[in-house]
């Protein structure tokens, strides 16, 4: 029997049909003129059902009959109502019902998955009869704590030189990285740094190509990614793939055979929900007293971050984690896939951090057959192999 898997991606307004089915781990990717697909060698269904839910409603399928709601969404609402949908639909497929379920996401799921995974811990010690046999939850290049995600950035940006010392300095002196205030010169130095010192990069993978995107595309990320609207170019892979899943799900016969669609959105599918973006009115600083309470739960933790990505790069994640203040079990050590270092791995009481060598924000987009290996030794609660 397999388990069951949830995936959410990207945002806080961003669709995981969009990335996670249709970019990294879905069993199919669109082809260029998004009126075909063809087969994903390192699909994560191979082994485990996964289920991609479209979160909160406003984006992508999901909907609401409030038009009210699509500006009050926020952490707490959007983990509850996935609760909602997640034990409804258990009753409806019943023979989903206790099987190992695992939740998975990147990006703004940082929040989305443990808040998730809180809620489904709560509700089971509250039921007498717990649907939903939750037993852990992986995150990748995951926004974590205001705090160290910005002073981790910063710092990404400074040592793979992407800014100059006097703008890091900049930086460091005039913003206060809790992001509970900002000022005038933080502004600045920040501007300037991205504006003038960055380049036309992909800042979601800063060694690749990025995508020629046309004028009008509307592909957009959350504000706090919103200096990079456009994508990238590796070996075997297309850049532009999010503007060819804008031209495949708005067409009426794929909306019909998915069985989407079916009360009429007045608006197009986009990859991500402006409304969404726009109007997102709560979002907790910290997700470590989060963390916290779901390793002494007992639940299979597991991180991890491609180490091309200067959005939520790996700095980011590592200095949020070292804030737990976990014993080490394992040490630091290289892990292989195919031969080759695949990254880097620690594992600690009660959750396991891994680096995947090569890969950007969306790490099974860049580095498919690492991030295959990396989900099968986490359903399999195996280290990562170190040869």
């Amino acid at each position: 029997m397999f388990p069951g898997k949830k995936m959410v991606s990207a945002g806080p307004g961003c669709s995981s049909v969009a990335y996670g089915a249709s970019e990294e781990i879905g069993p199919f990717r669109l082809n260029r003129t998004g009126s075909s697909l063809y087969l994903n060698k390192y699909s994560w269904n191979r082994v485990a059902n996964i289920l991609f839910l479209e979160s909160p409603a406003g984006v992508g399928f999901s909907y609401t009959n409030t038009s009210s709601d699509l500006k009050n969404s926020g952490d707490g609402r959007t983990a509850q109502d996935a609760l909602i949908f997640l034990v409804r639909w258990m009753s409806r497929f019943p023979k989903y019902k206790h099987r190992e379920f695992y939740i998975a996401g990147e990006s703004y799921a940082g929040h989305y998955v443990p808040q998730l995974a809180k809620k489904i811990h709560d509700y089971n010690k509250a039921s007498s009869h717990p649907i939903i046999n939750l037993k852990g939850f992986m995150v990748g290049n995951a926004v974590t704590d205001n705090y160290y995600d910005n002073i981790g950035t910063v710092t990404f940006w400074w040592s793979h030189s992407m800014i100059s010392d006097r703008s890091y300095r900049s930086i460091m002196d005039h913003c206060d990285f809790s992001g509970e205030r900002t000022s005038e010169k933080c502004d600045e130095a920040v501007n300037y740094a991205i504006n003038h010192e960055f380049g036309d990069i992909d800042q979601y993978s800063i060694y690749t190509p990025s995508c020629m995107a046309l004028p009008n595309s509307s592909t957009i990320r959350s504000p706090r990614f919103k200096n990079s609207l456009v994508r990238r170019r590796v070996a075997g892979y297309d850049p532009c793939t999010e503007n060819y899943a804008e031209k495949y799900y708005n067409r009426p016969d794929v909306q019909k055979a998915m069985h989407a669609n079916s009360t009429g959105i007045p608006y197009k599918w986009t990859a991500c929900s402006d409304v969404i973006i726009k109007y997102w009115n709560d979002s907790q600083a910290s997700m470590l007293p989060t963390y916290k309470e779901l390793i002494e739960a007992g639940l299979r933790i597991w991180v991890f971050s491609g180490d091309t990505d200067a959005v939520v790069p790996v700095t980011a994640t590592r200095f949020s984690l070292n804030h737990l203040n976990l014993t080490v079990k394992t040490p630091w050590y290289p892990w292989y896939s195919g031969g080759q270092v695949g990254g880097w791995t620690e594992v600690y009481e009660g959750l396991t951090f891994a680096t995947v060598r090569g890969a950007g924000h969306e790490v099974p987009l860049f580095q498919p057959m690492r991030a295959f290996l990396l989900f099968r030794a986490f359903l399999g609660g195996k280290q990562l192999p170190s040869s």
